[in-house]
């Protein structure tokens, strides 16, 4: 068992030690935390102090104070797919019953250093920390969800949307209950979600997202509050009905009719809140209606969100050439989307207006997080800061332990399209954070993959910067040798990729599932030293609290996140490989010591 290094622990902190962090020592306008050598690790806090608005001790300073270290746990693997995982039923035919399947091993991967003997006895823990990717918190009754485009695609709609809260709220309870890092054993010391917390860029699901991780109430339904008045209620054969005898696609498929299900998927859920400080990354469906529209100031769209029509049926013709424009980045701003609309207006069924529907502004978005009433474990802002606000960036860089940094990017594109990249000022800010943090390890996060930043729309707010891929951003953190590892989602898969640089410069990319797919997973990541010349990263997925097996006459909270589960594995049109090879699951990454 490795022997766990102490690692900086946290001050209670309050408006007077924010203000400090956030004004009086902040390394550039889009820093969260100061990270000067004799700056305090603020990695998180326990306060719930009503917060003053004076301004009077902006120069003060907080520092750290350090509890005895607790005593060691050991490795272990329950609760984690290193034990069990979601399978189908052996027999199982149509829609699948799912069970407790075999759990997947530990892979070692040794493409970027030789993994030397003795090394569990010699290692010590750096730090440990969970991360979750793509919640995906889905106002299922939106109006402008694109549903309809399932009639060309099955996977554009799936059975599963109206419990994305419910299954939620289950993965924060395993996170909850985890004894530590599984194999070192050391104390968890954070979470970081990677981006795309919610789905359409809606008051309503940043208002769930936030109260499903810091704890809470909600209410998982928008519009008329006494009734569902989505897709699934609507008679049409195209989606799940599944409180209605009607026979439609998916029932011929063998999905079941659940008498209640609606009433349930909107009744109030109540959330712990993680245990855990933790932090936030934002993806393009946090920063763009639909996840890829750059259509900032446009009233249509924002007025139609909001308002009581609801398209729910579209020509496959029409469904066709909509999503090829969404693919293609043809139209960004969502003009295409804005004129089919309009053409339509006379197929559209009403629905309840509800203003909480309206898209959120970044500013909006960094506001609720550093809205006290979401503070729970802290820090205040889960990483960003009143520095952001003033500058409106949403990137930032915060103290993991004595020597480790954690580097959040903001990859998403203002001008629309999925895909990502950055700008040159955030390119030269992580330059110039990775400089001046040369003695510590880093560890990026970022909402897009390397291979998923080709995104080149200028920003409407920038229009002469130039946009940088993520070919752009390997060959920077690539270049130093203190870059441990870049943690991000967005493509709802499984991958782990070893990225080579000169000398010992190199890293390793790790890419997590999503919570919204099949298998629904998050990633506990762990550092070690092996004081061998070599540091190991483990990694070892989670699934929900929720048990494999389902009930259909459970629709409790916990049966719900249960049905999501087992909905996302037989969605029509999923895909099969978002677990991803063996290698890219529950690995032993080992790098050279920079």
């Amino acid at each position: 068992m490795s022997r766990i290094r102490s690692v900086a622990t946290v001050p209670a902190l309050n408006r007077r030690t924010l203000l400090a962090a956030t004004g009086a020592v902040s390394l550039s306008a889009g820093v969260g935390f100061a990270l000067r050598p004799d700056a305090p690790a603020h990695a998180a806090t326990t306060s719930q102090e009503p917060v003053a608005d004076s301004l009077a001790h902006t120069g003060a300073r907080s520092t750290a104070v350090r509890p005895p270290a607790p005593a060691a746990l050991v490795p272990y693997t329950r609760g984690t797919t290193l034990q069990s995982v979601a399978a189908p039923r052996s027999g199982s035919t149509g829609y699948r019953r799912l069970g407790d399947g075999r759990g997947w091993t530990r892979i070692l991967r040794d493409e970027l250093a030789a993994a030397k003997s003795g090394r569990a006895d010699r290692r010590t823990t750096l730090a440990a920390f969970v991360q979750l990717t793509d919640l995906h918190l889905i106002d299922a009754q939106h109006p402008l969800r694109l549903e309809y485009l399932r009639a060309r695609n099955k996977s554009a709609w799936r059975p599963q949307e109206t419990l994305t809260v419910a299954g939620a709220v289950s993965l924060v309870e395993r996170v909850n209950s985890l004894r530590g890092a599984p194999v070192t054993g050391s104390p968890l010391h954070f979470v970081m979600t990677t981006g795309d917390n919610t789905d359409n860029n809606s008051k309503t699901e940043l208002d769930w997202f936030l109260k499903v991780m810091s704890g809470g109430r909600i209410t998982p339904n928008s519009g008329d509050p006494r009734h569902y008045e989505g897709v699934q209620a609507s008679g049409l054969k195209t989606y799940w009905q599944p409180d209605a005898a009607l026979r439609d696609a998916d029932k011929q498929l063998g999905f079941p009719r659940l008498p209640g299900f609606l009433e349930a998927a909107i009744r109030e859920v109540r959330s712990p809140g993680l245990k855990l400080p933790w932090y936030s990354t934002v993806g393009n469906h946090d920063a763009l209606p639909l996840g890829c529209y750059g259509s900032r100031g446009d009233s249509y769209l924002t007025d139609f969100a909001v308002g009581g029509k609801k398209l729910m049926s579209l020509p496959d013709a029409e469904c066709t050439a909509l999503a090829k424009s969404i693919k293609d980045g043809s139209s960004p701003k969502g003009t295409v989307f804005r004129d089919l609309l309009k053409s339509h207006a006379r197929q559209m069924r009403s629905v309840t207006p509800d203003e909480n529907r309206a898209p959120f502004t970044p500013a909006e978005y960094l506001r609720a997080h550093l809205d006290p009433a979401h503070t729970g474990p802290g820090p205040i802002g889960h990483g960003y800061s009143s520095a952001n606000l003033a500058a409106g960036t949403q990137y930032y860089t915060f103290r993991i332990a004595e020597d480790v940094i954690g580097v959040s990017l903001d990859t998403t594109d203002p001008g629309g399209h999925y895909e990502g990249s950055i700008g040159t000022a955030q390119l030269r800010w992580l330059e110039r954070t990775l400089r001046e943090n040369k003695d510590s390890y880093v560890v990026v996060f970022s909402h897009h993959t390397s291979k998923t930043m080709r995104n080149r729309h200028a920003d409407p707010a920038h229009p002469a910067e130039k946009r940088h891929g993520g070919d752009e951003v390997v060959a920077l953190l690539a270049s130093f040798a203190n870059v441990l590892a870049w943690v991000n989602g967005h493509t709802h898969k499984n991958e782990i990729i070893p990225h080579a640089g000169p000398g010992n410069r190199s890293f390793w990319e790790i890419c997590t599932a999503s919570h919204v797919d099949f298998p629904q997973l998050a990633r506990v990541i762990e550092l070690v030293d092996n004081k061998d010349g070599t540091l190991s990263l483990f990694t070892t997925l989670v699934e929900s609290a929720a048990p494999h097996a389902t009930d259909f006459s459970d629709l409790s909270q916990t049966g719900l996140a249960a049905l999501y589960r087992e909905l996302s594995f037989n969605a029509p049109g999923a895909r099969t490989d978002l677990s991803g090879a063996s290698r890219d699951r529950n690995t032993e990454l080992v790098l050279k010591k920079g």
